[in-house]
């Protein structure tokens, strides 16, 4: 069955091309469709591919740069996707959830707490193995404990075990909220950026670059946020210095001004130990704020002053004539402002130490005295009794403190490298086409507007009087309903 001719020369938001189209769908039976043979009169509608606006002569001189790769592992410093994962990215984080693997869930190590519980276990194995051996060896010392404590002190621990759980759960949630709003208003800034924001004739040049600048200002932003939430103050990173070099602010003087050596990497025996959740062998994650002799200020507040600078230049300048766009770019410019505020809440209010003191005392003080209670009752089973127990209930203590900072670098915490990944692409995605007007929209040649109960084009209908339009429109929900009644055995939709 022949579809509409005429579309070789269409492309971009252009509309139908020249030339006379086949018969659309004459013979198909369709309900109310009209029975137009060509789209006659129509061709050459669109602009072709609405580039080049007469300058089809015109010779681009300046050479594009490449982007900098500055010594990355991968030409895009947000991937990892092309990097092999190393012994380094299988203890730190976060985890690529765009790697799939086979393994069942209960057997898979990468993403698991079981590596920082090796030290643990280690330790009460030993433990048990002694008590144990100690009763086995000097029966007339009695060792073992009434088992009526390890039901007393089992619920308690539950207890603080469930609301330690249970507040990490919900920080982490609370941050994964903040950068989805984070993404909803950066698509929203960049809608109004790059559609609504008028380009002047006479600035029309200037007015892109204006608007392109907006948009890597927006993708800074997400950038600056994942940096200070990770307590990197400074503006050399790799994914940041090319997007924030040109503005003034006092992250960029203070890496300027002073000599900032970038973190070294650790030894070996550190960074075993800071793998395997050694607390002697973790470093203080805010020393580079500590050690700064400037000061540092707020990388993003200061972003979303300039954007909000520009913001109001739009408005002044009768950019932006409607009043309802005015108040969307200023309502996500205040919910950016409120995602850095809760983000921040999120980071500086952990559980209080008090709590955090007592159930870690509780915990362990629980799994240590498991051999006293088990041994009457299991002999040298008593050891692995121990090890087993420990490890479910060490694994739901060591969870809770993983994800109790959802915006750090282990294996569990929120992928906000992936999250500016896509902030990155949705910018890119807006800014790649001109803001399409109405007609280049409705009027072109593969629009059907009747799909899928009818496939002509928008030129056939066109040539139909308002009557049949609507006619067909009347129609339709009962060809929908006698569909829907008797399916048709062919495959694809079936004609209206």
């Amino acid at each position: 069955m022949a579809e509409d001719g005429g579309n070789s020369n269409s492309g971009g938001h252009g509309g139908a091309g020249g030339g006379g189209g086949a018969a659309v769908h004459a013979g198909g039976g369709e309900v109310g469709a009209p029975h137009a043979q060509t789209d006659h009169g129509h061709g050459g509608k669109g602009n072709g591919n609405g580039n080049h606006n007469g300058d089809a002569n015109f010779v681009q001189t300046v050479e594009i740069p490449s982007t900098p790769s500055r010594h990355n592992s991968t030409p895009n410093p947000f991937s990892r996707m092309n990097t092999s994962l190393d012994l380094d990215d299988y203890f730190s984080g976060p985890r690529d959830i765009a790697k799939h693997s086979k393994w069942p869930l209960f057997l898979q190590l990468h993403g698991s707490i079981t590596p920082k519980m090796i030290v643990p276990l280690i330790v009460i194995g030993g433990w048990a193995s002694l008590i144990t051996a100690l009763s086995a060896r000097y029966e007339h010392i009695e060792l073992s404990i009434e088992p009526v404590l390890l039901t007393i002190t089992g619920f308690v621990v539950s207890m603080g075990l469930s609301f330690r759980s249970s507040s990490a759960y919900e920080r982490y949630a609370e941050g994964r909220r903040c950068w989805g709003q984070l993404i909803l208003a950066s698509q929203s800034l960049g809608r109004v950026f790059w559609v609504h924001t008028i380009e002047r004739p006479d600035t029309a040049k200037e007015d892109i670059l204006g608007k392109l600048t907006a948009l890597n200002l927006v993708i800074a932003y997400a950038v600056a946020l994942k940096h200070k939430l990770r307590f990197e103050p400074y503006t050399y990173y790799d994914d940041l210095t090319d997007l924030v070099g040109h503005i003034d602010t006092l992250a960029r003087t203070a890496t300027e001004e002073q000599e900032v050596t970038k973190p070294k990497k650790y030894t070996i025996f550190k960074a075993v130990g800071e793998n395997l959740g050694l607390s002697f062998a973790t470093s203080n994650p805010r020393k580079l704020l500590k050690r700064s002799e400037k000061p540092l200020g707020n990388l993003p507040l200061e972003i979303l002053c300039y954007l909000t600078a520009y913001a109001d230049e739009l408005v002044a300048n009768g950019q932006l004539p409607v009043g309802m766009q005015q108040t969307t770019i200023y309502n996500n410019l205040g919910l950016l402002n409120d995602v850095l505020v809760n983000a921040e809440r999120v980071l500086n209010t952990p559980l209080p130490v008090a709590y955090a003191i007592v159930i870690s005392q509780i915990t362990w003080l629980y799994v240590v005295l498991l051999p006293f209670q088990l041994y009457s009752a299991l002999k040298w089973i008593t050891i692995p009794a121990t090890i087993f127990a420990s490890y479910i209930i060490l694994g739901i203590f060591f969870i809770g403190h993983e994800i109790e900072n959802p915006f750090g670098n282990d294996v569990n915490d929120l992928p906000l490298d992936l999250f500016c990944q896509q902030i990155v692409q949705d910018m890119e995605t807006i800014s790649s086409r001109p803001k399409i007007s109405t007609k280049q929209l409705v009027q072109n040649a593969r629009n059907k507007i009747m799909y899928p109960y009818s496939h002509s084009s928008y030129y056939v209908w066109a040539s139909q009087p308002e009557g049949a339009i609507r006619n067909a429109l009347k129609n339709r929900p009962n060809a929908s309903y006698e569909k829907q009644q008797a399916p048709s055995t062919r495959s694809g939709p079936e004609n209206v």
